[in-house]
């Protein structure tokens, strides 16, 4: 019996424990085989565990809560302790707790999932919104939470021929709430979907959304300054698709490819600009090969492989080689508003560093001008819209000012 008088099932014992301990484990930041290997069982036991397959000993339980740094009960009781929300505003609310409510009690035997087919092309909608509308943050964040619910029901409930079907298409939409959590600011929330997305890319046994779900995991490493992980993580990913590469299969290109200038982001943050700039060129003949190919919504083509060399220019203090670069790319070729913003604000970052801020400035009215709602919850844009505001002359910090009260940024 739980707290309200409910009998619960070993199965809901068991995914209740699990989903603690995976969320637990993920947000201390560790991996499977590091706790593993403290707790002194192996991956795969932990990865049943977290899984709700197995139901783990007393002792392997008080040893994954020491390990963990919680009390054993925390495991068992009590939702988890999650760290209030650094993004602010209903939509973050709202995905926080579409994701963090503990799971719902088994389903009555005569309940139905979701149709597989109905949902995927609701997940693919939804990163077509993502993708391409410039007011897809107060589109999509009212729908996500819903679609968060259909899915989870959809992996309890889905027939076993449909199961690896429906295991894919979580796998795709935590992959796109992996970059939702992250520009709204719930850093935390986007390392918990990051690591939902490769359980259930793991689950459906395939190989090329499991090297987008690394690609994704590598990017919540990024933006937490944890560069040196990030590009073990993508390089790691991209062995592990090699054969599928060298046998010209065009989707593991992409993605390869997309792993490869994720490395490259990486390795200048870890202050080797050289191997960054290798990893470019390395990533050119793979979009030469796939055109401006989507495959997992990652965009990889001849136009982001261009757009990164710009970021690993900027990144590396080359203002003036980044701008230069910049002035060829035609950015309307890229499938992904995200990436055409975020190009926009590596030009913004340059003027910056070179102390132009009224082309700053500017650059920013631009990106506000093809996507408001990018500006408005950005960090980048955040961070040069201040330097503007703080260091441009008079009159150029105060057309800053307008703008910062336009998207809601405080001054």
């Amino acid at each position: 019996m739980n707290g309200d008088g409910e009998t619960v099932t070993d199965d809901h014992l068991a995914r209740v424990v699990g989903d603690r301990i995976r969320f637990y484990r993920t947000a201390a930041r560790r991996t499977k085989t590091v706790v593993a290997g403290l707790v002194g069982i192996t991956p795969d036991y932990l990865y049943q565990i977290e899984r709700g397959q197995k139901v783990p000993t007393i002792e392997v339980l008080t040893r994954l809560a020491e390990v963990l740094r919680v009390a054993p009960g925390d495991l068992l009781n009590d939702p988890p302790a999650v760290p209030r929300p650094r993004g602010t505003g209903a939509p973050s609310e709202a995905l926080f707790q579409a994701l963090t409510a503990p799971p719902p009690a088994p389903a009555p035997a005569n309940s139905t999932a979701p149709h597989v087919g109905d949902l995927r092309r609701e997940v693919a909608s939804a990163w077509h919104t993502w993708q391409t509308s410039p007011h897809r943050y107060s589109r999509l964040t009212a729908e996500l939470p819903g679609l968060i619910a259909s899915t989870e029901t959809a992996l309890r409930l889905s027939p076993g021929i449909e199961q690896r079907e429906a295991h894919r298409t979580a796998a795709d939409l935590y992959c796109l709430l992996r970059t939702v959590t992250k520009r709204v600011g719930r850093g935390d929330l986007s390392l918990l979907v990051a690591d939902r997305g490769l359980q259930a890319a793991e689950t459906a046994d395939d190989p090329i959304r499991l090297a987008a779900a690394r690609w994704n995991l590598a990017q919540v490493l990024l933006a937490d300054g944890q560069a040196d992980a990030a590009e073990a993580v993508a390089l790691h990913a991209r062995t592990d698709v090699h054969h599928l590469v060298e046998a010209g299969n065009a989707d593991a290109m992409a993605v390869s490819g997309s792993l490869l200038l994720i490395s490259a982001i990486a390795a200048v943050r870890g202050g080797d600009v050289w191997t960054a700039r290798d990893r470019l060129r390395e990533a050119v003949p793979l979009a030469d090969r796939v055109g401006e190919r989507n495959t997992c919504w990652t965009a990889f083509g001849p136009t982001n492989v261009a757009m990164y060399a710009v970021s690993v220019e900027v990144e590396s203090g080359e203002a003036v080689e980044g701008l230069r670069l910049a002035g060829t790319i035609n950015q309307d070729r890229s499938p992904s508003i995200e990436r055409r913003v975020a190009f926009l604000l590596d030009q913004a970052k340059g003027y910056g560093q070179r102390r132009d801020f009224p082309s700053a400035l500017q650059i920013l009215k631009a990106a506000e001008q093809d996507a408001p709602e990018d500006v408005r919850y950005r960090p980048a844009a955040h961070a040069v819209l201040r330097a503007v505001i703080e260091r441009g002359r008079r009159s150029v910090s105060a057309d800053a000012v307008r703008l910062a009260t336009r998207v809601g940024m405080p001054a």
